[in-house]
């Protein structure tokens, strides 16, 4: 079995000093717990930052790295610098608002993305300094977003997982990120990415799609060569164990002091998070002792508020006004032997955890946004007496699972005061029922599940690849075709324009020739020793219209008009008509259909440029498109050819690879031929060039080219060499 490679922003320990001691503690919480099995029989090392060891001495930190090295633990030392921008900075004041839809939170000024790329290269240098051929590398959460792929680099055939904790957002919130692009492609550098829930692993498809032009086929994305399986695998807790705690547990000498007047408890445990929803919490709490008078006195709400990121600004204000309403509660309802909150601003340990759950009534989990919130799981999973009322926020990962909890919108005060109040009026018989279901799902889903789970299927994935075919050229077979170019005795060039002389525009007619582009062209067409032929799928009218002046030869709609210096345009064949009144009606319809599309008619066929409307719909309206083509137009003679954000139908026997002929046969004998080109349509044209030709691929997608340059700027520096 291969050895489990674990890489988190934090190590599963703390380190803690008492005097010239130190000990190295298991750290508690959910990751730390949910991957210590993994960890103990993986065999590999966890890697991850270890805590702030400036303030030990040499010998103290000396001890601590050899004990680190006992429990098979990687540090990666950071800068109290490094911290404060690459997690508080960028990590906590940036990522994570946005990621849990909280776009008003994001601070007007967005640093720390320079070190945290270089705090993510860091971690892709530890990793790959311990790592091992067929090792399975497991990357957690959005402190290392951009691991996976610096890892590849390093790494490229190593097997990589990556697992996000918190929620993915919807792709209009998530493009407010500056730097979207690239944490977009760190994280497709796995080969399995995992999401706690559907919504949100549709969410991060919609985004590929929308910022990279990336297509999610179900469960899979086709991404530079490789194929990233995308899953959801929903974490669990340790159910045993919290089972077992709370079995040889007695009540919480505090937890039972709570209830010595009677008091029915309801109780909530959250960190100190806006995203928990504590203020509404407590707005609904408020609202239910004042609609309903008969509970006061009779209940008591326990919430503890564990204090979080207390560095970030936001945090500040927001425990003040948690303690602010907190305090108007207290101060409107209580009395002289009943308080209506008890209010714990601090952190318990898990013995006093359980006697909350344990003691519990009904437990409030209402946060406005969570990943999946596993304080749900682990009331769950205490409450072995098969009684107590789980109220669930619909807005937790974990409402996708626990179906029998009573849900709530927290944003909506009545319906959670009401739904309080119907945990605390529920039946016996109906909050077992509830219990049985809920203890049924967290038992057997549990954290080990989760873990064994995303392994297994990270060990199944294909096996990780170096990409073939689709790297750019190395520099040095570059400029060997530029030198056979130059050295020719005559050399004919065939240039595609859109997405090779020029970059992609919304629109077609804003994709102008600059005049830098016409001025290369024209010194290239005065070169004694040099043909260009231009060959674009546009208007001849456009065409002649940028480019009759140059004296190149032209070659329209993909070679059904042709124009060679000093003759007029010629039909390359003549063509049926009968089928362009029905394509034009049907690609009319779906362009009304299809907002920021657009119908561009030629003489020999028509274009249907999505490029403006919204990918996701679009690409499915192309989809849709190209099915309801190929059926009414079965029996005519047309071809209907997908492009990059177009669907183009043209007459049959038309394509480009016809005017590499033409080309060849209006130069001299025994000329160089070679073409340029970006998409599928160019394809034909290399397919047609002789051998010993020339051919370059400009750009990422697949191409039978065994040349590729990176993009426009590189296609156009390839043409000036040759000046």
């Amino acid at each position: 079995m291969s050895r489990v490679v674990i890489v988190s922003n934090r190590l599963p320990v703390t380190v803690e000093r008492a005097g010239e001691a130190v000990r190295v503690v298991p750290s508690v919480g959910g990751l730390a717990t949910g991957l210590r099995r993994p960890h103990e029989q993986g065999g590999g090392p966890w890697v991850g930052w270890p805590g702030d060891l400036a303030g030990l001495d040499p010998e103290q930190q000396a001890r601590v790295e050899a004990r680190l090295s006992d429990l098979r633990l990687a540090p990666v030392h950071l800068t109290s610098e490094e911290v404060q921008r690459y997690y508080q900075d960028y990590s906590n004041a940036l990522l994570w608002p946005v990621f849990h839809s909280f776009p008003g939170e994001v601070p007007l000024e967005m640093g720390g993305a320079a070190e945290y790329e270089r705090v993510n290269g860091r971690f892709a240098d530890a990793v790959a300094a311990t790592a091992r051929p067929g090792d399975v590398i497991w990357i957690h959460d959005y402190q290392l977003l951009r691991l996976p792929a610096l890892l590849r680099e390093r790494l490229p055939e190593a097997r990589i997982g990556f697992f996000l904790h918190i929620p993915f957002p919807s792709s209009d919130l998530f493009r407010v990120l500056p730097q979207r692009e690239a944490l977009l492609e760190g994280m497709l550098g796995a080969d399995l990415i995992g999401f706690h829930t559907a919504s949100y692993m549709r969410h991060f498809s919609s985004s590929v799609l929308r910022v990279l032009g990336a297509w999610t086929d179900v469960d899979r994305i086709r991404w530079r060569g490789r194929e990233v399986r995308i899953g959801v695998f929903p974490m669990g807790v340790d159910a045993a164990d919290f089972a077992g705690t709370a079995h040889g547990a007695d009540m919480d000498e505090e937890v039972r002091a709570l209830r010595r007047d009677g008091s029915r408890l309801i109780v909530g445990i959250d960190r100190l998070d806006y995203t928990k929803g504590i203020p509404r919490r407590l707005l609904a709490y408020e609202r239910l002792l004042r609609e309903h008078p008969e509970l006061r006195g009779k209940v008591r709400l326990v919430q503890v508020a564990v204090p979080s990121r207390t560095e970030v600004g936001a945090y500040q204000e927001f425990r003040d006004q948690v303690d602010g309403l907190v305090g108007r509660i207290h101060g409107a309802f209580a009395t002289p032997t009943w308080s209506p909150i008890h209010y714990l601003s601090r952190g318990l340990d898990r013995a006093q955890v359980v006697a909350l759950y344990r003691a519990a009534d009904v437990m409030l989990v209402t946060p406005i946004r969570d990943g999946m919130n596993l304080v749900a799981k682990e009331f769950v999973a205490v409450r072995d007496d098969g009684d107590g009322v789980l109220v669930l926020s619909e807005f937790t990962g974990a409402a996708a699972e626990l179906a029998e909890a009573v849900q709530v919108n927290p944003y909506d005060e009545a319906g959670t005061a009401a739904a309080i109040q119907r945990a605390l009026e529920m039946p016996e018989d109906e909050r077992r029922t509830r219990m049985t279901g809920l203890r049924r799902r967290v038992t057997r889903y549990d954290v080990h599940w989760w873990a064994r789970t995303f392994l297994e299927r990270l060990r199944e994935a294909p096996a990780p690849v170096r990409p073939q075919g689709l790297e750019v050229s190395p520099r040095a077979a570059v400029q060997d075709a530029l030198s056979r170019l130059r050295a020719a005795p005559h050399a004919t060039l065939l240039l595609d324009y859109d997405g090779t002389l020029v970059p992609f525009a919304p629109t077609p007619e804003l994709a102008r020739p600059d005049r830098e582009l016409r001025d290369l062209l024209r010194d290239l067409a005065r070169h004694p020793r040099l043909a260009v032929h231009l060959v674009t799928g546009r208007q001849r009218d456009t065409v002649d219209r940028w480019f009759g002046d140059l004296g190149i030869g032209l070659h329209a709609e993909h070679g059904f008009w042709s124009k060679l210096p000093g003759n007029g345009w010629q039909l390359a064949a003549p063509v049926s008509t009968a089928w362009r009144e029905p394509a034009r009606a049907i690609l009319e319809e779906f362009a009304a259909r299809t907002p920021g599309s657009l119908v561009e008619e030629k003489s020999a066929g028509f274009a249907w440029h999505y490029r403006t409307a919204d990918p996701d719909f679009g690409a499915a309206q192309a989809h849709d498109l190209m099915l309801h083509l190929s059926t009414v137009l079965s029996n005519a003679p047309v071809e209907i050819l997908p492009g990059a954000l177009v669907v183009e139908v043209r007459p049959q026997g038309v394509d480009k690879g016809k005017v590499v002929a033409r080309a060849a046969a209006a130069s001299p004998e025994g000329s160089l031929l070679a073409a340029l080109g970006d998409d599928r349509t160019d394809e034909d044209m290399f397919a047609a060039l002789p051998d010993g030709a020339i051919a370059v691929h400009v750009g990422p997608s697949p191409s039978r080219a065994p040349l590729r340059l990176a993009g426009v700027p590189e296609s156009r520096a390839f043409l000036r060499g040759l000046l």
